[in-house]
């Protein structure tokens, strides 16, 4: 999709910089960049997410996870 925004100076030539130098497209650059601040900062869609595909697979552990798990911790020292 194309759109259009505007920035100030300093970012724009912060931004083609940075571009040139990473050998990525302006494009490219801000997709990554808005898809980081979008991950950093909408959390909570994260979280849905996971308990989504935790309700789909279901969260019982086995009784040889559970076990194993409880001999490793027994042997760590606090």
């Amino acid at each position: 999709m194309k759109t259009a925004i505007s920035l100030p100076d300093d970012v724009f030539k912060e931004a083609e910089s940075y571009a040139r130098r990473s050998r990525k497209s302006r494009s490219q650059l801000y997709a990554e960049a808005l898809s980081e601040y979008l991950a950093r900062h909408a959390p909570d869609e994260v979280t849905e997410r996971m308990n989504s595909v935790c309700d789909r697979i279901g969260t019982e552990q086995e009784n040889f996870i559970s076990e194993a798990a409880r001999r490793i911790m027994a042997k760590e020292t606090w």
